[in-house]
């Protein structure tokens, strides 16, 4: 069942990427409001770095970071996570725990921001997703495969 609510997403195209492509390099930051629950999702051939500045951003660490890569002759959707280290909120276990269960709404906004991407290179669909969640904790510091790209498309434009 779809968690996102589309009117609370909102998307950026920086300059080198357009809806449509290119694939590669194509890379993804996305950032949140605890306060109104909006997601900031902005898409470029670099991460945007400027969106990660701010004194929340860099205490809370919660921001999502992915992008596509070659594999052969289809693609991968890589995501990154901080779990712990350095100055962060929130214990590890905490974290890992929330990032586990914000998981699918993430890429559900990320699916639902690149409709046009998708319709127009329909291979990315059956892409694999891995997820990285980075720690300094061993424990936490794994890298899981959260399903295909068509997992996670609940909504048609």
């Amino acid at each position: 069942m779809p968690r996102l609510k589309p009117e609370k997403l909102h998307v950026r195209f920086m300059t080198g990427s357009t809806p449509e492509g290119p694939i590669v390099p194509r890379r993804y930051t996305l950032t949140h409001s605890d306060r109104t629950g909006d997601l900031y999702l902005t898409i470029g051939p670099d991460y945007n770095h400027d969106q990660l500045k701010g004194i929340y951003a860099r205490l809370m660490r919660d921001e999502v970071l992915g992008e596509w890569k070659e594999v052969g002759d289809s693609y991968l959707l890589e995501i990154y996570v901080h779990v712990s280290g350095g100055r962060v909120i929130g214990s590890a276990k905490w974290r890992n725990k929330i990032l586990h269960r914000e998981m699918p709404l993430v890429l559900e906004g990320i699916t639902y921001a690149e409709e046009y991407l998708l319709r127009k290179h329909p291979v990315l669909e059956d892409a694999d997703i891995r997820v990285h969640f980075q720690s300094h904790q061993e424990k936490y510091n794994t890298t899981e495969d959260f399903g295909t790209v068509k997992d996670y498309r609940h909504f048609a434009r």
